[in-house]
């Protein structure tokens, strides 16, 4: 239950600063955080395609194909959930269900989704993105380093049925 909670709280935050981005006029924008140096940029872009406006032409594509990514997703979350265990796997399910659930409301009421924030380090300057899309990545990555850290224990471990490997002493020492 509590990762459902996690999940719905990630999204409703997004959600929150979605909605201030959009109550203000966009004559306000672009602007700089305060109190951060300039290091984050506010924004009220609106986005109908995936990121960068790719495909933003196919309305119809980008709002049904994260919703069944997202679908499956959730139906993967919903297997883990009764099952013991899986703690790093249901956490990164979480995040990335959060965000994306986030960006689907979007997709599906607004027609596009706000993206709010940029942070101005090299060549992230000219990426525009939301919490919802931070939420996705990370958990994308926790995945990904869970993953490779289980290729990399699995590649150590001897095959189900196999004991130590066995060492044969030389011919003279017999």
């Amino acid at each position: 239950m509590g990762y459902v909670m996690a999940m719905m709280a990630l999204a409703a935050g997004d959600q929150w600063l979605k909605g201030r981005v959009e109550a203000q006029g966009p004559e306000g924008f672009p602007r700089p955080l305060r109190r951060v140096k300039g290091k984050i940029w506010l924004y009220r872009n609106h986005n109908p395609g995936f990121p960068f406006g790719f495909l933003k032409k196919y309305a119809e594509l980008v709002r049904t194909l994260p919703l069944v990514v997202t679908s499956a997703l959730a139906g993967a979350l919903g297997v883990l959930l009764t099952q013991k265990g899986h703690r790093i796997v249901k956490v990164a399910l979480a995040m990335i269900l959060g965000g994306s659930m986030s960006n689907l409301y979007d997709r599906y009421v607004r027609h596009y989704v706000v993206d709010y924030f940029s942070l101005r380090l090299g060549p992230l300057k000219k990426v525009v993105f939301n919490l919802g899309d931070i939420f996705i990545f990370m958990g994308t990555g926790l995945l990904f380093a869970w993953q490779l850290a289980q290729e990399a224990r699995n590649a150590f471990r001897p095959a189900k049925g196999e004991g130590a490997p066995v060492v044969q002493a030389p011919e003279e020492l017999h």
